[in-house]
Formats: structure tokens, C-alpha cells, sequence
């Protein structure tokens, strides 16, 4: 990304806004609900099927931008018990409000969280932030055969594949820019789920992951907006509008 006032965009990445929202409210989506889209259905391969499965999707970091519109699409999208993790009140009640099933608390060991809660391990688990802290806690709770997805950068050599082994899980990275940056024959797809997603906010299925609106683009605001990214306690997607 960039703090520029104008990008020339592929038409095969882009889709009509939703008219529902205001052009701040519709930032707030395509970055954060192509990732999650394609960790779900493209990387998971999670079958889009409303029929209870009796398995679960534990999502790690559910408060932030991705994690807000990843809850959304498996609830609204997906058989899946949908469990989100968050730490305070205020982010506890916003991934609730999104439409998790659970949610419990990451600052405790996650593994511990689940049991007390009476949940069942679950089968998917996608880590969106901190990875390399909670990685062994993913791998003693996640089912056997199960799937992790990542998008972080854990530091190299912080995170054992071998670890992985004795349950035979499979671990799949998503980066959105994939698919652009090699311009690969399946590119318009991210044209079309976007057009899915801004119809789907039409007929008030999805909401916008708009957490904090900090004004004007400007030096002191970008600062502002970094800070608060930085601080590790941001809810939803953080926006700026006009220079």
C-alpha cells in the first residue's frame, strides 16, 4: 500500500463499491476481505455450505481487519462453529457483534481457553497475528488433520513444520497480492469476490470492519494511525479520508 492520492488499479482486482456505504466504510473492505476470503475458501478449502458440519474455525487475532471480515464470511457463509480470540471487553463484545459462536481470550494459553469453555478442538485454525508466540498452543489444540492458515511474518526460525508431523497437519500461507503480483490466468477472481462481498453489504449480510476513523489523510493523522497499528490494540480497520 501506499499514502498516495491516486493508484492505477487492474479492473481484474477491483469491483463496484457498495452502495450502502460511504467511501470510508467501503475502504475499510477489499484488502482485509480478499485475505480472508481466500484463506477460507481458496487456502482451507472450507465448503461454502450453511449446513452445520460439526466442525470449527478458530480464529486468532479475530478484532483486527482481516479477522473481522473472516468471522462474518464463516458465520454467514459456512456450516462452521465460528470461535474468535480477543483479550478486552470492548474487542470481546465487536467480534461477538460480528457474529462469532465464542470467543475467548488470547493473552491466556489458548489451548487451556477452549477446554474451559467446553469447545471442541477445532479443525481450522488461522493465526493472524503473533503466530510465533501462539504456535505451540495451535498445535496442541487443533484437531488431528487439521489446517492452519497464516498471514504474518513469524521470524525465521521461530516456528517448527516438524511440529506439525505427528497430527498431519497441512499449513497454508495467504498473501492477497499473490495473484496480482504474478498476474496469474485466476486473477479476476478477486474481482468477482468483491463484487459478492459489496452485494452481500447491500442486502445487510455483511457490515463494514470500520473500526477508527481518524480524519483527514494528513502527516500528524498517518502518525496517529501508525501508532495505534502498532500498539497492537486496533479494532477493525483503521481509516482515513481526503487530504
Amino acid at each position: 500500500g501506499a499514502n498516495a492520492q491516486r493508484h492505477l488499479v487492474d479492473e481484474r482486482i477491483a469491483a463496484l463499491a457498495p452502495r450502502t456505504l460511504s467511501d470510508a466504510e467501503a475502504a475499510a473492505l477489499p484488502l482485509t476481505a480478499i485475505t480472508a476470503w481466500e484463506m477460507l475458501f481458496d487456502r482451507l478449502r472450507v465448503s461454502r455450505d450453511t449446513q452445520q458440519t460439526g466442525d470449527a474455525l478458530l480464529v486468532i487475532g479475530a478484532a483486527g481487519g482481516v479477522g473481522s471480515i473472516l468471522v462474518q464470511l464463516a458465520r454467514q457463509l459456512t456450516g462452521l462453529t465460528v470461535i474468535g480470540t480477543a483479550s478486552r471487553p470492548e474487542t470481546v463484545d465487536w467480534v461477538k457483534a460480528l457474529g462469532a459462536h465464542h470467543v475467548i481470550d488470547h493473552s491466556q494459553p489458548l489451548a487451556d481457553a477452549l477446554k474451559q469453555a467446553g469447545l471442541p478442538a477445532p479443525r481450522y485454525v488461522v493465526s493472524l497475528t503473533n503466530t510465533e508466540h501462539h504456535f505451540a498452543q495451535i498445535v496442541e489444540l487443533i484437531a488431528p488433520q487439521g489446517q492452519l492458515g497464516l498471514i504474518d511474518d513469524p521470524a525465521p526460525g521461530s516456528i517448527d513444520p516438524m511440529a506439525l508431523k505427528r497430527k498431519a497437519l497441512s499449513l497454508h500461507w495467504e498473501l492477497m497480492f499473490t495473484r496480482s503480483l504474478f498476474e496469474t490466468p485466476d486473477m479476476v477472481e478477486q474481482h468477482k469476490l468483491l463484487a459478492e462481498v459489496a452485494r452481500r453489504v447491500d442486502a445487510g449480510e455483511l457490515r463494514t470492519t470500520v473500526g477508527e476513523h481518524l480524519g483527514t489523510i494528513n502527516a500528524a493523522n498517518l502518525r496517529r494511525a501508525h501508532a495505534l497499528l502498532e500498539s497492537g490494540k486496533a479494532r477493525g480497520k483503521i481509516v482515513l479520508e481526503g487530504f
